[in-house]
């Protein structure tokens, strides 16, 4: 035993070296190359599956993080209703009683309503909105971007509307041709509706299909004048941390009483924001069996090297070698497969995932096709945010497979007895 002290245990030398044969994979009269492949199977597989879950989290991050800035570019984080769906008779009132909340930073009056936008044969659904051009670039990144070009085109009395650009490329309109608003006529709501003429003063993007595809603004006096409404539909609250926006519309929820309904862009979206987070969680679970079935394709590898090591084994039995030794070196060696596998996949991963908005037009350009159309996807490239959050377990689950796949070969390698390995030798 002398001869096997090193300044490391010997288990960790023997395992390390067991490794390195079987990935050099040279035969010597027994299974030994096919070992080595097996074993380069399973680190491969281990690698790609590690990966594989690092790129797939890294573009739902990405995807989530795009929709969400661009949908905050427009809504506001915080709006106030009253709850009988009716005007906010003293807005004013409302938004200096909002405006007391510390997290509050801004308030913008609107007015809103659901109508379809023609010209001609072609109709489209369309999002009326009606907004004070200088208070909404307060409240709104959009207008903010907007207010000195595209929205300084609307006239006040001229009855002028901004669209969205895949709006009016629906209409095939542009600027300072007419389109005309249908509306429900509520003096006779069985009949015919209101068709009123407006004039496109400019077209506008955002960034976000379904507002691109949907918008239509106007000013505040202009809208409220076509919808009847003698005072706005609701204010638009800007925060100063919009991750609060939750907490901070329940607590205006109780301090402007009973006859307003305050709705956050958490609860506005919570269908697609949940949505993504269970197409998170489910994928994470899929392709961790990925992992999983890789790191248990050691179980394999370690199994037959035990069957090809035996005589091996039982002179280090006969040198005095305990079985808890016997485990350990058999332990390291699928233990550092495990590792090899993990860290290769984990550097494939992070390249791909911080590149992948590069690889992706490079396979449309290659295909001759679009893999992410707009108007499914509301954004049309592939964006990817890694975050240690999801690297982190997803190295450690793989980790541990691995050290749980070593167990039964290396307790199975404890239990070979020298005498009878060594009978046929």
């Amino acid at each position: 035993m002398s001869s096997l002290k090193r300044s490391q245990p010997y288990e960790l030398q023997i395992g390390v070296r067991y490794l390195r044969a079987a990935r050099a994979g040279r035969p010597d009269g027994n299974d030994s190359g096919f070992i080595s492949f097996i074993a380069g199977v399973a680190m491969l597989g281990i690698a790609l599956g590690v990966a594989a879950l690092i790129v797939v989290l890294s573009v739902m991050n990405g995807f989530s993080r795009e929709v969400r800035d661009r949908m905050l570019a427009v809504i506001a984080h915080v709006q106030v209703f009253e709850a009988d769906g009716r005007a906010l008779p003293d807005w004013r009132a409302t938004a200096a009683l909002a405006q007391r909340d510390s997290e509050v930073i801004a308030v913008a009056p609107f007015v809103s309503a659901q109508a379809l936008l023609g010209r001609g044969d072609e109709l489209q659904p369309a999002l009326l909105r009606g907004i004070d051009i200088d208070a909404e670039a307060r409240v709104s990144d959009l207008a903010a971007r907007l207010h000195d070009g595209v929205l300084a085109k609307l006239r006040p009395g001229a009855n002028e509307v901004v669209l969205g650009v895949e709006l009016a490329r629906k209409l095939s309109v542009t600027a300072g041709q007419r389109v005309t608003l249908v509306l429900p006529n509520p003096a006779n709501p069985g009949g015919a509706p209101r068709l009123l003429p407006l004039t496109v003063a400019a077209t506008f993007e955002a960034g976000h299909y379904e507002y691109d595809s949907t918008m239509a603004l106007m000013r505040l006096d202009d809208a409220g004048a076509l919808l009847g409404l003698a005072a706005p539909s609701g204010l638009q609250l800007r925060l100063a941390d919009r991750d609060r926006a939750g907490e901070v519309g329940w607590r205006l929820a109780g301090e402007l009483g009973p006859g307003f309904v305050v709705s956050d862009w958490t609860r506005t979206n919570r269908n697609w924001f949940e949505s993504v987070q269970i197409q998170k969680r489910m994928l994470f679970l899929i392709l961790a069996l990925i992992v999983a079935v890789a790191a248990f394709n050691l179980v394999s590898m370690l199994v037959m090297t035990v069957t090809d090591k035996q005589s091996d084994i039982a002179i280090l039995r006969t040198l005095g070698a305990t079985p808890r030794s016997i485990m350990g070196i058999f332990v390291v060696q699928g233990a550092a497969s495990g590792v090899i596998g993990t860290l290769a996949g984990l550097a494939l991963g992070l390249v791909v995932a911080f590149n992948v908005g590069r690889i992706v037009p490079a396979i449309e350009a290659l295909l001759g096709s679009t893999l992410l159309p707009a108007n499914i996807y509301l954004i049309d490239h592939m964006p990817s945010e890694p975050r240690l959050s999801d690297i982190l377990p997803i190295v450690l689950i793989s980790l541990l497979l691995s050290f749980v796949a070593t167990l039964y070969p290396s307790w199975r390698a404890s239990r070979v007895q020298p005498a009878q390995a060594l009978r046929h030798e």
